[in-house]
């Protein structure tokens, strides 16, 4: 059941110590996009996100990493110079190893950040990244009805309840 705990868990990607993954040495953080930096409905970054993000970039390598199509990211990223994965089919290693061979960076200084166990927690902790799970920004699509059936099933057994959020030692 290892494989489905987060090491940490925020409300948002606002209320995560960026300063203290800088400290212990993170150098590429890993955002999904629907539900962690906005909604499924949004078809541009929001403002605050480009913004914070852009922010981030001063002192990390900040990559979106989305199973949804080309047209939807590179729309939502447009004007930016964020990089990004689409298609990523996380849970599967396939978004993760194309970021790290591009950016030549080892999978311990990568950090991971998204709304789902199912897909980014998993994705993440199979290779060893730090890995945050974040609240939902919204309802969420059809399609992820069933990942978030079998993730309160896979909480329970963790112990991990939405809205008590705790961070790694």
């Amino acid at each position: 059941m290892k494989i489905f705990k987060p090491k940490m868990y925020q409300k948002d990607l606002f209320n995560i110590d960026y300063n203290k993954l800088k400290e212990k040495g993170y150098k590429l953080l890993i955002f999904d996009l629907d539900n962690t930096l906005a909604s499924p409905k949004d078809a541009t970054c929001p403002r605050k996100v480009k913004e914070f993000l852009t922010k981030l970039m001063t002192n990390f390598i900040v990559v979106v990493s989305s199973n949804s199509r080309k047209t939807r990211v590179s729309k939502f990223l447009e004007n930016t110079s964020i990089d990004y994965v689409y298609f990523s089919l996380k849970p599967t290693l396939r978004a993760i190893r194309k970021i790290k061979k591009k950016y030549k960076i080892d999978y311990k200084d990568m950090v991971i950040i998204g709304d789902q166990i199912m897909t980014d927690i998993i994705t993440g902790n199979r290779k060893g990244l730090l890995t945050i799970l974040v609240d939902p920004i919204t309802e969420d699509l059809k399609i992820t009805s069933l990942n978030r059936k079998i993730e309160k099933i896979i909480n329970k057994k963790n112990n991990l309840r939405r809205g008590k959020y705790y961070e790694e030692e």
